[in-house]
């Protein structure tokens, strides 16, 4: 869809699975932007994929694609261990990049991100779309005006169940596998958006027999507060996140890290609020990050580069205590 005199902004995707199809669909709804092309390893994948969401190019090759001067941005969805490699190809070939969460495997891996973008100066960020959103939004904004008090505690989770098999990417430990990387980053990011860095991180996990994480246990520690954070691949959780306040209870109800609705327990009663959002919920960080495109900015003054090093370096720290290595 397009306005007069408002830049269009042609958007790229590499990397065309499950969550590359959510991204397309939204990004249709998206005003002065369209998918312009797509790549894959598979040409006929690539073929597939344009065809269904009108994108006017299908590379097999994620060079040409980065190398395509029409494009101005480009999604990156392929699995963890790339995120590295497939955002500098496209960074050194001048291309915006909107690299999906985590943004790499480990700090270092993002502070070299990082320095490839500013060295090119081209637009960086790190795609976790649940930041955008509006129910986490006013959440957000609850707690930075402290309408309720202080933030006491946080607990927060998000698993599901699924039969454990080594061909599948989410159980593959070489290319970040697991619940803790794949899934308790949105619990950990709720955390860090809302609490700030830990002082200390208590946290257990039990592991698959190929030594990828199947369950984490964790407990971030404050002065004043703490986050109890579950992710597993061994059970439905509820996924919800509660927040304690001094003078109430708010509540993003199931699954919290997509659209979802907020209660509030004050004084013994109990408001729902629904925020009617009527897509996926990709369209916020696309919108987001296409005003940054159109004003030149080089990096998001919400979704920073701190933020980012912030929460991989969090989760490296989990890591570390659990034992876990890639």
């Amino acid at each position: 869809m397009k306005s007069n005199n408002i830049r269009n902004i042609r958007w790229g995707i590499i990397g065309l699975g499950k969550i590359a199809n959510k991204f397309a669909t939204d990004l249709a709804t998206v005003e002065n932007a369209e998918l312009f092309a797509v790549a894959s390893r598979s040409k006929q994948n690539a073929d597939e994929f344009a065809t269904k969401y009108s994108a006017k190019k299908a590379y097999n090759s994620y060079l040409d694609l980065a190398k395509d001067t029409q494009v101005d941005a480009i999604y990156i969805a392929t699995p963890h261990s790339f995120h590295k490699e497939h955002t500098i190809l496209c960074l050194q070939n001048k291309k915006s990049v909107l690299c999906e969460k985590p943004f790499a495997m480990n700090l270092q891996e993002v502070t070299e991100m990082i320095t490839v973008a500013k060295e090119n100066n081209v637009l960086l960020m790190e795609a976790l779309w649940t930041y955008f959103l509006p129910h986490f939004q006013y959440v957000l904004n609850i707690v930075k005006s402290e309408k309720f008090g202080k933030l006491k505690e946080l607990e927060a989770d998000f698993g599901f169940y699924n039969k454990y098999n080594t061909n599948s990417r989410v159980f593959k430990k070489e290319v970040g596998g697991g619940s803790l990387l794949d899934i308790g980053i949105y619990p950990i990011f709720s955390a860090l958006a809302t609490l700030g860095e830990p002082d200390t991180i208590d946290a257990d996990a039990t592991f698959f027999e190929n030594g990828a994480d199947s369950e984490c246990n964790i407990t971030f520690n404050y002065k004043d507060a703490k986050a109890i954070l579950k992710s597993s691949l061994l059970e439905q959780t509820p996924t919800h996140a509660i927040f304690t306040f001094d003078n109430a209870v708010v509540k993003i109800n199931s699954r919290f890290h997509e659209p979802s609705t907020i209660t509030i327990l004050k004084n013994c009663k109990e408001e729902t609020i629904d925020f009617n959002t009527k897509s996926i919920g990709y369209n916020f960080e696309i919108e987001h990050f296409n005003s940054l495109l159109r004003n030149n900015k080089k990096e998001s003054d919400f979704m920073t580069f701190q933020f980012s090093k912030n929460l991989i370096k969090t989760i490296d720290s989990v890591r570390d205590v659990i034992g876990l290595e890639y």
